[in-house]
């Protein structure tokens, strides 16, 4: 297992834990909803990336920009660094980490 997949694996468990927080915190079910289906996503994404590598990379970019897409402007708007601004640099880290691995490939 390389670093691409323990990355997507961390930042899917780290959506998970953070969709489930802001459900205990705030009663948003909007939050584990999102949180547990792109999570999930991105724990598949790292798990399949040894062995189907264009498959998993390109679940990780997607997934990576739809969330990158949600909360880069969110921080920008708010600049409230938990959850949106952690979310945003993860995301970030997790599109760059998906093209370096193409490029690599």
């Amino acid at each position: 297992m390389d670093g691409t997949s323990i990355y997507f694996l961390i930042f899917g468990a780290l959506t998970i834990v953070g969709g489930i927080i802001g459900y205990v915190k705030a009663g948003s079910l909007p939050s584990i909803i999102a949180g547990a289906i792109t999570g999930i996503l991105l724990l598949v994404a790292g798990w399949i990336l040894p062995t189907n590598r264009t498959v998993g990379l390109a679940m990780a970019l997607i997934v990576s920009l739809l969330l990158a897409a949600q909360f880069v402007p969110k921080v920008i708007r708010t600049g409230k660094m938990m959850p949106a601004g952690l979310m945003s640099i993860l995301s970030v880290i997790g599109i760059v980490v998906a093209i370096v691995a193409w490029l690599k490939k």
